[in-house]
């Protein structure tokens, strides 16, 4: 699995599916059009500044709210390469891997870490580096298995590589 890099976009506790994609958008699975509107009801300029490699680091429960898959289809299509939060509500993490976005969970980075930080993450040993400060952190490293998944783009794409 390759390593994410890139600039920080910062957000605290309770991140829920609804800013991460608004509900009034869910007449939609198109990645792309999901994308256009990912975290606008949080931060506005979200969209507009995301450039293809950002991370998105945030406090406890990231994702929480509905089981919906539009949220973490939304992040990816933005761009985002990772997403490191102290803890993940337990439908987006599993979400998150069937879709293939990378996420991380670490404890410590998200308190240290500020918005606009050039980070990079190394998944397989799950060392985050905060490029900006030079400071690391050991995040959650993802299983071979899981590693996998990611790379084929998803859990769908992954069992139809396996079956090919």
């Amino acid at each position: 699995m390759e390593k994410a890099r890139g600039r920080v976009f910062r957000y605290g506790d309770n991140v829920d599916t609804d800013v991460i994609i608004p509900a009034r958008y869910l007449n939609t699975s198109e990645p792309k059009e999901l994308a256009a509107h990912c975290m606008e009801d949080i931060d506005q300029n979200f969209i507009h500044e995301v450039r293809t490699g950002d991370i998105i680091v945030a406090d406890k429960n990231f994702g929480c709210g509905s089981s919906r898959e539009h949220a973490p289809i939304a992040i990816k299509a933005a761009g985002v390469s990772c997403v490191i939060a102290q803890t993940f509500a337990r439908i987006f993490y599993r979400n998150a891997i069937n879709i293939g976005l990378a996420i991380v969970e670490c404890e410590e980075a998200p308190a240290r870490i500020k918005a606009g930080d050039v980070v990079s993450v190394d998944f397989d040993t799950g060392i985050i580096t905060d490029e900006t400060t030079g400071e690391t952190f050991k995040g959650q490293a993802f299983p071979p298995f899981m590693q996998e998944i990611i790379d084929a783009g998803g859990l769908v794409s992954y069992i139809n590589t396996k079956q090919a």
